[in-house]
Order: structure tokens, then C-alpha cells, then sequence
């Protein structure tokens, strides 16, 4: 089993009801992939309840059946499309972490 892990820090120019709709599209976007990306086993979003202390605004902790699957939720056209359409266009910093477990 593989964890994916990213965090994502919102563009700041962004207003907090514009970041609200951002964070809740990324949710539903993302979560919606399972079941239509072979090996993604499961996928949460975490939107709501950062600390001041954090310095990302969105969390995904998704799993995966193995090292391939994580290689073909990469390339797959839903999960290009979410990350085209929901994340990339209002992000200015991700950070990953992927490992077995």
C-alpha cells in the first residue's frame, strides 16, 4: 500500500469566500476520483480546521494499492482534469510526500 500525501497553499489574492469555494471544489473533486482510478483505495481531503500555526491550507491523504497504481492516478484523465480545473489554478505551493506502508 502506497500513502499520497500533498499539501497546497491557496494564491493569497484570493478572497475567503473564493478560497472557501476553491477548498470545497478541491474536496469534491478529489474524492469524487474513487471508484474511477484503478488502485485509488481512498481519499480524504482536509479543508476545515487549520491552526494558525499551519502554513498549508488544503490537505490530501489519499491510498493507493501500490507504486504502479500511484503512477497511473497520476496520468489518469480525472484526476488530470480535477487537478487542472479545481487545484492548479488557485495554488502557488504543493508539497508531497509518497511512501509505503
Amino acid at each position: 500500500m502506497v500513502k499520497h500525501v500533498i499539501l497546497w497553499t491557496l494564491n493569497p489574492e484570493l478572497s475567503e469566500e473564493e478560497k472557501s469555494a476553491v477548498k470545497a471544489g478541491i474536496k469534491e473533486g478529489l474524492e469524487g476520483l474513487v471508484g474511477k482510478v484503478p488502485g485509488l483505495i481512498d481519499v480524504k481531503v482536509h479543508i476545515d480546521g487549520r491552526l494558525a500555526s499551519s502554513n498549508a491550507d488544503v490537505m490530501l491523504d489519499s491510498t493507493l494499492e501500490s507504486e504502479e497504481a500511484l503512477k497511473g492516478y497520476a496520468v489518469h484523465p480525472e484526476h488530470v482534469a480535477v487537478a487542472d480545473g479545481k487545484v492548479r489554478p488557485y495554488t502557488i505551493q504543493r508539497s508531497c510526500l509518497d511512501f509505503v506502508f
